[in-house]
């Protein structure tokens, strides 16, 4: 049984064209956002970013392996950011500010896949939920109120994550069980426009908005722990007034000591 820190993957956010006041003439930026790793390392955790290849790496793939990167890691999280490309589930973008970012969905879906097959935990966030979905063969709404119409704003630019709703949790799910005290209308934060539309093979849905019924959290049902949550936890840390984020974190943290705990020594 091994005792040094858990080590949690976080994939990277990708910015291909970066401001010029960066200084980063020409480059693509890999980063994470602060509170996303110290919500991590706050647990006692180490955070540790995923880098991607793209098409143009100055290091040929064969010399980078991921099943490396799935051997060292205990678990992996997904962040938030770029819209998922509609070309991943079968679809072309309605409109071509919805064209998302191909290179981030094919690097984090093979991630996923990686680590399902070594049977360690999954958790994704905002993006990282949708992305879990298309993973499993599930489709996206592109833009929730131009598809639904009627259907509530999810996000407002100004607000940010200010910005939230209610939701209600799924009874008898694993989400209910860890949020047994909460109130029946639990509040999240809201910061997105697109959403789960058909659901992915073997997920199961653990929340949904509590008016107008946007799917807000998932569960495979039988692929070990892979869980996503549309909402920003990692905001939510610390806040009276929102559904406690520790519960969830706690819950994947222990998936992955378990997880490595039952494997055999190396």
């Amino acid at each position: 049984m091994s005792s040094h820190p858990l080590r949690i993957g976080l994939s990277a956010r990708l910015m291909h064209q970066v401001p010029a006041e960066l200084g980063f003439r020409g480059k693509t930026l890999q980063y994470l956002e602060q509170s996303f790793a110290h919500w991590i390392m706050a647990h006692g955790a180490l955070a540790l970013m995923v880098p991607t290849l793209g098409h143009d790496a100055e290091v040929a793939r064969r010399r980078v392996h991921l099943q490396g990167y799935v051997d060292l890691l205990d678990g992996l999280m997904l962040q938030g950011g770029a819209d998922v490309c509609p070309t991943m589930y079968g679809q072309a973008p309605l409109r071509p500010e919805w064209n998302g970012d191909l290179v981030r969905d094919r690097y984090e879906v093979e991630l996923i896949e990686a680590f399902v097959a070594a049977g360690k935990p999954v958790f994704g966030i905002c993006r990282g939920h949708q992305l879990i979905n298309v993973a499993f063969g599930g489709s996206l709404l592109q833009d929730i109120v131009t598809q639904r119409p009627g259907t509530r704003s999810h996000v407002d630019r100004a607000a940010y994550d200010e910005w939230h709703h209610a939701i209600t949790l799924t009874p008898g799910s694993r989400l209910a069980a860890l949020y047994a005290d909460a109130p029946p209308r639990p509040l999240v934060n809201s910061i997105h426009h697109q959403a789960i539309d058909r659901l992915g093979s073997g997920l199961v849905v653990e929340a949904r908005d509590a008016d107008d019924g946007t799917i807000e959290a998932i569960r495979h049902s039988a692929a070990g722990f892979v869980v996503g949550v549309q909402w920003h936890p990692e905001f939510h840390w610390r806040r009276s007034d929102r559904l406690d984020a520790e519960p969830l974190l706690v819950d994947f943290l222990h998936a992955a000591r378990a997880r490595r705990n039952a494997a055999p020594a190396a």
